[in-house]
């Protein structure tokens, strides 16, 4: 695997770079990680990378790539780079033949996330996007619970997260992170709905297994000098008649990083929070409530896949990070043997969530500027 970004002071190239690794498929043997060789040379040189497989620019790693032998040169690019970036970076290395792992949100338009997903079906090429949550074993659980019907007709969705850690204006005092985040011409139109609304979209659409439709949203800024949104509160339509509400905020002083997330059928409902990852809440209406546990005998096949340690033993964010690059990777493994992956294997975020993320940034978007406010998600000129 080669890296773009992920260089000093990036929290989330470090976690790339743990989660890639963490299984033995996949070796960090390239990269740019910063716009300023000298910063890229000093980590290669911390992590022990070869210093010939140290990049100025991600056009100089593709093209040095290309012409190594079958069997050396990369076969992943890992993008960890503010999001304007994205685009032009992946479908580059798309277009260079290599498979690619991206940050999200995919790109700053729902258009360039539709474009990557056609060149990553041209050529051929696995498209990983991280919405890091869906890697959570119980998370998987509440998946394999809705699709075996046993919450019964789902009803209600109410997704939550919720962070304090832009409660002031801390972007005008250096800090990096929220130089950037906070910043259109690199973040793109949105702050908090693009850096954390869309894991909570994903995570709807990949718990209940279905689309959301309509959306209604209202946007806020709540630092008069901030020029992105860091609230937002949304009420969601699903495909298969359930109603919902989506939370996502930034300026909610003492959270940290609660994701949350509930799901209510005719038969029972289910309840998981990030911040106690390994728990899964079943709730009835003629019975005890239950509660489920990773590392026990009692989880589904995807589930158990996904566990890592025995019960009692804490597992968390690095670990979900990591089960989307082993699924990835074992995915190219399998097709490299000429082999079809299983369902488990495949079970990864790919390029038409990213594209399914952008399209509700740009809808929810639309409903804040609208007076009407209910906003289709089935606009055929946006959906290909």
């Amino acid at each position: 695997m080669g890296m773009i970004g992920g260089g000093p002071g990036s929290l989330i190239g470090a976690v790339h770079r743990l989660a890639a690794e963490r299984d033995g498929y996949i070796e960090l043997v390239a990269g740019v990680f910063s716009q300023d060789f000298e910063k890229t040379k000093k980590l290669g040189e911390e992590l022990g990378i070869d210093p010939s497989r140290l990049y100025p620019d991600y056009i100089a790693m593709f093209k040095e790539e290309l012409y190594k032998p079958e069997g050396e040169r990369l076969d992943i690019i890992s993008i960890v780079t503010p999001n304007h970036l994205h685009f032009e970076q992946a479908k580059l290395a798309l277009e260079s033949k290599f498979h690619v792992v991206c940050d999200k949100p995919l790109t700053v338009t729902h258009q360039q996330a539709a474009e990557l997903e056609r060149i990553s079906k041209e050529f051929r090429k696995e498209f990983a996007v991280t919405y890091t949550y869906t890697g959570y074993p119980m998370v998987k659980e509440a998946r394999a619970m809705v699709q075996n019907g046993e919450l019964g007709e789902v009803r209600k969705v109410m997704v939550e997260y919720v962070q304090g850690w832009l409660s002031k204006e801390i972007e005008s005092e250096g800090h990096k992170q929220a130089s950037w985040r906070t910043d259109p011409s690199k973040s793109g139109k949105v702050g908090a709905l693009g850096d954390i609304g869309v894991h909570a979209f994903n995570l709807v659409e990949y718990v209940c297994d279905t689309k959301v439709e309509e959306v209604c949203t209202e946007l806020n800024t709540t630092i008069a000098s901030r020029s992105l949104e860091d609230d937002n509160n949304s009420f969601i339509h699903l495909d298969n008649g359930a109603k919902g509400t989506l939370i996502s905020s930034q300026v909610c002083i003492g959270e940290e990083n609660n994701l949350s997330m509930r799901i209510y059928g005719d038969k029972a409902s289910l309840e998981w929070r990030q911040m106690e990852s390994e728990k899964l809440i079943i709730r009835y209406s003629d019975r005890p409530m239950k509660v489920l546990k990773a590392g026990t005998d009692q989880l589904s096949e995807i589930a158990q896949q996904n566990v890592r340690l025995p019960g009692g033993h804490p597992e968390g964010f690095n670990e979900a990070f990591a089960n989307i690059y082993r699924n990835f990777a074992k995915t190219l493994i399998t097709k490299r043997n000429g082999k079809q992956p299983t369902q488990v294997d495949l079970d990864f975020p790919k390029a038409e969530d990213g594209v399914r993320g952008m399209l509700f940034i740009e809808k929810a978007l639309e409903s804040n500027a609208s007076g009407q406010k209910w906003v289709s998600l089935k606009q055929p000129e946006l959906i290909n």
